[in-house]
């Protein structure tokens, strides 16, 4: 995901498959035989992307994922039906068949704080979470689909013994729920630090009544030196809290800790000056790496196995637009969890999705199938609707095929959006191909 030209809103600064340079037009030269032949004996035909249901056609997937311990799986487009459905299905899967007890989804820390509490524990109306907490470009994430899959967690919970848990990776805003967490665990274990970090925090603690996309507009419209000063006061909070023994549970303190360095990686993400290429690069990297580094953080620190949802540019380990997107949270987890981390490449051939326009207003676009040439287009001639492929493992002509880089989709937030040479069997593991998708059911804002 880039930088756009013209960035209205913060997350369209953070979310956005965008480019501040000219898009790579041109065609991979496609040699050697035809690959559809050797594409379709690899694969392994979906009976549904829908979450209810037998599950017995997932468990190809399910072999292709082996024992990774953190699966990231990606999208296409950042609001179809198909792609979130489809997600819903594969943690069910993976939930019931594999021991996962994680899923992970690119939203703010604080976020999947008020999730958790509900799916775990029954805490809060979802509805009113999800619409407080999914706002700006994070909207697209407030849909039916999701509602479905927070449900189903929530009722699982209820059921058995062994919990699931949502986790939010990203760092784009810092609810109040991080900062009362650390001060109820600095009150009780060492409340002569209490007075410091008070004060420390005390210009990024939201403001009450503020919401959250108002927050976050207010975060970038300040100075870039007072985004600063407030990034170096939330590290220094955290370097203190550190810097404390454990007092009682380690667990305990090594999540307030957590909670901590969650609110200096969002003061972080602002201390960046997002006017200049430069910035947006270093920026975004830092990004990518915060949120490898709190999927992995919760892998290890719980010993849970994690489906990881971000989009597909997230999950990959090759960026697509390495101008704007210098490294992909997906290279951060394959340095740090090795063949224990995953990929599931999206793609699809046509069909709609929910996207911004250029002024931040929400619209349905609709794609017709696509173009000749395309990655799309020849993994649509295989003879099954949607399918799954395990890239590592295919035949020689299909891997030949795959190796090459071509015009792919990669569409975030914001439409139009260029196409990007892919190379796809350089950048993931898997791949899940869809005939059609449809717009995602959006809840009301």
């Amino acid at each position: 995901m880039a930088f756009p030209r013209r960035p209205a809103l913060l997350l369209t600064v953070l979310l956005t498959l965008g480019s501040l340079t000219a898009a790579n037009t041109a065609t991979a030269a496609t040699t050697g035989p035809d690959p559809i032949p050797s594409l379709t004996s690899a694969a392994h035909p979906l009976r549904t992307t829908e979450p209810t249901g037998p599950t017995a056609d997932l468990r190809p997937l399910g072999r292709m994922i082996g024992g990774a311990k953190v699966v990231g799986l990606g999208e296409a487009t950042h609001s179809s039906h198909e792609f979130f459905a489809n997600k819903h299905r594969v943690l069910r899967y993976l939930v019931e068949e594999k021991g996962f007890t994680a899923f992970a989804l690119e939203a703010n820390w604080s976020s999947g704080l008020r999730i958790d509490d509900y799916v775990v524990h029954g805490k809060g109306d979802i509805r009113k979470i999800m619409r407080e907490e999914f706002q700006d470009a994070y909207r697209l994430w407030n849909t039916r689909e999701y509602l479905d899959l927070i449900e189903w967690m929530r009722t699982y919970n209820a059921q058995h013994a062994r919990k699931i848990h949502f986790v939010g990776n990203d760092a784009a805003y810092a609810g109040p729920e991080p900062f009362d967490r650390v001060a109820d665990y600095v009150r009780a274990h060492h409340p002569a630090l209490l007075p410091r970090l008070t004060e420390l925090y005390r210009a990024q603690r939201p403001v009450p009544g503020v919401g959250v996309g108002d927050a976050m507009q207010g975060l970038l419209k300040r100075p870039l030196a007072e985004r600063r000063a407030m990034a170096a006061d939330a590290r220094t909070a955290l370097d203190l809290l550190a810097g404390q023994r454990a007092d009682g549970d380690r667990r305990e303190f090594e999540l307030a800790l957590q909670h901590a360095r969650a609110i200096s990686q969002v003061a972080g993400m602002y201390a960046f000056d997002f006017g200049d290429p430069k910035g947006v690069a270093d920026g975004m990297r830092y990004r990518d790496e915060v949120m490898a580094a709190n999927t992995a953080w919760w892998h290890e620190r719980t010993g849970a196995k994690v489906l990881l949802s971000a989009h597909n540019a997230h999950v990959s380990y090759v960026s697509d637009d390495p101008g704007s997107y210098p490294r992909m949270q997906g290279a951060f987890l394959r340095d740090r969890l090795g063949r224990g981390y995953v990929n599931v490449r999206l793609t699809f051939d046509r069909g709609a999705f929910n996207a911004l326009d250029d002024k931040g207003r929400t619209r349905v676009v609709t794609l017709d199938p696509a173009r000749p040439g395309s990655n799309e287009h020849t993994l649509d001639r295989v003879p099954h609707r949607d399918y799954a492929l395990d890239m590592r493992t295919a035949p020689a002509p299909a891997r030949k095929w795959l190796e090459e880089a071509r015009l792919t989709r990669n569409i975030g937030t914001s439409y139009p959006e260029p196409e990007r040479m892919t190379a796809l069997a350089s950048s993931y593991d898997i791949l899940i191909h869809l005939h059609r998708v449809r717009e995602a059911g959006l809840l009301a804002p």
